[in-house]
């Protein structure tokens, strides 16, 4: 189990480095992969050799990671490609757009026509390799000047622009108009591939049906060789609830990325025959936004649609699994990803639920042997808890950037990121979660009004997602569990 985590680990980190620094620095990719995976091969090399599973030492765990971190810059920092000032601004994000064709002095002139005084009083435009930066004083709400600069770009300059709305280093709002790479597309909108395709959605469905119904066969019986198509049957109930929570997450993002006329996939599935180190049946589910955000709103309602839709349906589906599992006598192998001795106090949210699920049943020495329907639960809580994580592109990282900011957003990403590298001292099962951060990057894409602010009820809501994160991740402290049991 552990060298195929190693495995997957290595692949994401791979192309992690390529699609991140390998167009900055002249330092090979595979160099930079190296370095960054050291510190998993020295853990995972101690995990491995360590014959009694003693918990790995301070030193160990923290100087691997220093030292690979700080090397990896110094390699990115030594072989960095020289390019102009401009184009390497945070503000404008320009390193990844197009090179923007220059506009004359008539077009200028146009430009500085679409923004009103009494709206955004401009005061300077920059010319940049990959965007016009607009920079002046804010004068009406972000919304009101956002959507009216916005509709006077696209009345002079129809498609050629986006129109981004940001907050500078110095907290000032300034507008960016950056190339739109889909103004070509606009004018040969037959060429375009279709956005959906259901028939590729329904044969993923059906594969990772299949797949995950062997999975199932197996946990409820894990003598069977090759799962006949009777015992598959005993593997559909697993497989109906994992599908049922996979789908539904992904459907909410779906659904609320359709309400904001946002271009987005169906939701696919990956199927994956089970296998010893991972059992399964599926790597998850998945789906792509094909166009910008508008809003810190939508970028909102998106990200957090799909955590708290999956929540929704994992709480039933877990319940009964849990009501349905089988209790057994606490022992040393017992822990939170151990779902033949699995134990409901390492994570507070469980301890709860299984408590709910099946009473005085239920004592401080007692461990469970999981139902298969609860197994699938626990992947669901394992699927929240992961994408909550407050971290770049994750949903929480889209939620902490619709809360608080773009920077903001980043900075509250690294302190979770180390957060969780704390909390592996006391649950080392998050270790691999803690590389996984790490290896992303903590700055979300900004929507195209990046300023405009969340209501309260949004807020609120926001806070919520992050406590049950907490409530998941978190092992029961023992005046709880000393209260439950």
């Amino acid at each position: 189990m552990i060298l195929f985590w190693l495995l997957l680990l290595g692949i994401f980190t791979y192309f992690i480095v390529r699609r991140s620094v390998a167009n900055v620095t002249k330092t090979p990719v595979w160099l930079l992969w190296l370095v960054m995976m050291m510190p998993a091969f020295i853990w995972t090399g101690w995990a491995i050799f360590n014959p009694n599973d003693q918990q790995i030492p301070l030193l160990l765990l923290l100087l691997p990671f220093v030292v690979s971190s700080f090397t990896y810059l110094l390699l990115v920092q030594r072989g960095r490609i020289a390019q102009p000032a401009a184009a390497a601004q945070p503000e404008t994000q320009a390193a990844t757009r197009p090179v923007l064709q220059a506009i004359s002095r008539e077009e200028e002139t146009h430009l500085q026509n679409c923004f009103p005084w009494s709206v955004y009083y401009l005061q300077n435009i920059e010319h940049k390799p990959q965007a016009l930066i607009c920079k002046g004083q804010l004068r009406a709400s972000p919304d009101l000047a956002y959507k009216t600069i916005a509709e006077n770009v696209k009345g002079y300059f129809a498609d050629r622009f986006l129109v981004v709305f940001q907050e500078g280093l110095s907290g000032k709002p300034f507008f960016a108009l950056v190339p739109n790479p889909q103004a070509k597309a606009v004018d040969n909108s037959a060429k375009q591939a279709p956005i959906t395709r259901p028939l590729l959605a329904l044969a993923l469905l059906g594969a990772t049906l299949l797949t995950a119904s062997m999975a199932g066969a197996l946990m409820a019986n894990p003598s069977l060789d090759r799962p006949s198509f009777s015992a598959l049957q005993t593997g559909l109930p697993y497989a109906l609830a994992l599908l049922a929570i996979l789908g539904s997450h992904e459907l909410g993002h779906y659904l609320a990325a359709r309400y904001y006329r946002i271009k987005a996939t169906l939701p696919y599935f990956i199927p994956v025959p089970p296998l010893l180190a991972f059992p399964f049946g599926t790597f998850g589910a998945f789906i792509q936004i094909r166009s910008h955000l508008p809003n810190r709103k939508a970028l909102f309602d998106v990200g957090i649609a799909g955590p708290l839709s999956g929540f929704i349906v994992t709480l039933p589906i877990l319940l009964w699994g849990l009501a349905h599992s089988t209790p057994l006598p606490l022992s040393k192998e017992s822990g939170l990803f151990n779902f033949e001795s699995f134990q409901p106090a390492a994570s507070l949210m469980l301890a709860l639920l299984s408590k709910l699920a099946l009473g005085s049943a239920l004592s401080p020495e007692t461990a469970l042997r999981l139902h298969p329907v609860a197994i699938a639960g626990c992947l669901g809580l394992v699927i929240t808890a992961l994408n909550l994580m407050p971290v770049g592109q994750l949903d929480g990282g889209h939620i902490v950037h619709a809360m608080f900011g773009q920077r903001r957003g980043a900075t509250i990403g690294q302190i979770a990121r180390l957060l969780l590298l704390g909390l592996v001292f006391v649950q080392q099962a998050y270790m691999l979660w803690a590389i996984l951060l790490f290896f992303m990057p903590v700055v979300d894409e900004p929507a195209l009004n990046d300023v405009s602010e969340l209501d309260n009820r949004r807020d609120f809501l926001g806070l919520l997602a992050l406590a049950l994160l907490i409530m998941i991740i978190l092992p029961a402290p023992n005046a709880v569990t000393q209260f439950l049991f």
